[in-house]
């Protein structure tokens, strides 16, 4: 038998996330119709998530770096590191409603946080701001592209369902 907070902990969180995707849905209902065509549900919790997170991540920038006065490299990783911990735990229990294996899962995104980092965080905007992009305009490039293919990854090889036809 298990004791009354184990259970109304358990309530609590499935109740959040229902509520997210009851927002999540209502939001995606008011999307034009051949936009819904192209953009599954989930990439609206998806953005939702990325957006909260990439907030954290500025924050924690902006208090280790300019209160705390950690040097800008440890400031600027421990942000990243915390942004992307938590857009796992949420997107895995809001977003995705996974149940999976929560170790393999979490192998995959790391994997993914690593090719995202090397391909886009690096190599893209490195390479754009080389052949003459402006370096903010280089990084908004690259991140837009960074977002498509964390939600393709996350979708498709993180947090991927095993369909029974």
């Amino acid at each position: 038998m298990r004791p009354a907070t184990a259970t109304a902990t358990a309530t609590e969180r499935r109740g959040a996330a229902d509520r997210f995707a009851r927002a999540r849905a209502r939001v995606y209902a008011a999307l034009p119709g051949l936009l819904r065509r192209w953009v599954p549900e989930t990439a609206i919790g998806f953005a939702a998530i990325s957006s909260f997170t990439y907030a954290v991540d500025l924050t924690l920038l902006a208090v280790l770096f300019d209160v705390l006065r950690w040097p800008y490299p440890l400031a600027v990783t421990t942000g990243y590191v915390v942004a992307f911990g938590l857009a796992f735990v949420l997107n895995r229990w809001l977003n995705f409603q996974s149940h999976g294996p929560v170790g393999r899962q979490t192998g995959r995104y790391v994997l993914t946080v690593v090719a995202n980092y090397l391909l886009f965080i690096l190599a893209l905007s490195t390479t754009l701001e080389w052949v003459g992009v402006q370096f903010l305009a280089a990084r908004l490039i690259a991140g837009a592209c960074e977002a498509v293919f964390m939600y393709l990854m996350m979708r498709s090889f993180v947090f991927r369902l095993k369909r029974y036809t």
